[in-house]
C-alpha cells in the first residue's frame, strides 16, 4: 500500500449484505489455478454488486483473490489503465483546479 491509498474501510458495507459470496467459502474467490479463476468469476457475473465490488478492491488496492469479477492481474491492469487515462477510483478525489479568468 503506498500513500495514496485508502486506509481500507472494514466495517461492512451495505453492499457486501447483498453479495453473493457472502454465503460461499471464502477458498472459492481466493483460488491457486485460472480454473479455480475462471469459476469465481462466473459466481461474480451473476452477483448484482459485481460493480461495488470491483470499485472496493480497486479502491483499496486488493492485491488477493477474485473481487468483482477480476483477478489481481486484471485489477491491476485496470488500475495503470486509469493512471494513463486519469481516471480516479471511488474513493479518490479529483483534483482540485483554480480557473483564472
Amino acid at each position: 500500500m503506498d500513500d495514496l491509498t485508502p486506509i481500507p474501510d472494514h466495517s461492512e458495507q451495505q453492499w457486501m449484505l447483498k453479495a453473493h459470496c457472502r454465503s460461499l467459502a471464502a477458498a472459492k474467490f481466493f483460488p491457486s489455478d485460472g480454473v479455480g479463476v475462471d469459476r469465481a468469476r462466473q459466481i461474480c457475473a451473476e452477483c448484482s454488486v459485481q460493480p461495488e465490488c470491483l470499485e472496493y478492491a480497486l479502491t483499496y488496492r486488493i492485491d488477493h483473490g477474485v473481487w468483482g469479477g477480476a483477478s489481481e492481474r486484471e485489477r491491476r491492469r485496470i488500475l495503470r489503465r486509469r493512471r494513463i487515462e486519469g481516471v480516479e477510483t471511488a474513493a479518490e478525489p479529483a483534483p482540485v483546479s483554480f480557473a483564472t479568468h
